[in-house]
Order: C-alpha cells, then structure tokens, then sequence
C-alpha cells in the first residue's frame, strides 16, 4: 500500500500542539480590516483548538492515520 499524501490545503491551515490537539487560526484576519473594531481584530488574533466533530477528518487529512 503507497504511503497517504498530506493534504497541502490543511497542512497549511492546521497545527498540532506538542500534547497532540489540533489549533487553527481564526477566521476573518485577511482583508477588509480598516472598518473592523479594534476590539474585534485583537479578539481574532492567536489560535484556537478545533472542534471535536472536524478533528478525526482533519488530522486524517495531515496524514496522521
């Protein structure tokens, strides 16, 4: 059986902590920030884990299965 490719697109968007959780980054941090709040871009910086119901697709995606 040849070895699972890792998914580039999720590789690039998902991280795993050295405990094994999955973090992403928030969403909305790209463009258009002129007329956001700056209460809201700082609330949108860093990481967060992702959710249960994704993290079994989205590490199967980095090749972790």
């Amino acid at each position: 059986m040849p070895k699972m490719k890792t998914h580039s697109g999720a590789a690039k968007r998902f991280k795993r902590t050295g405990t094994g959780k999955l973090r992403r980054g928030q969403a909305g941090m790209n463009h258009i920030l002129e007329k956001k709040p700056s209460k809201r871009t700082r609330r949108l910086t860093g990481d967060v884990d992702v959710a249960k119901g994704d993290a079994d697709r989205i590490s199967r995606m980095l090749g972790d299965r």
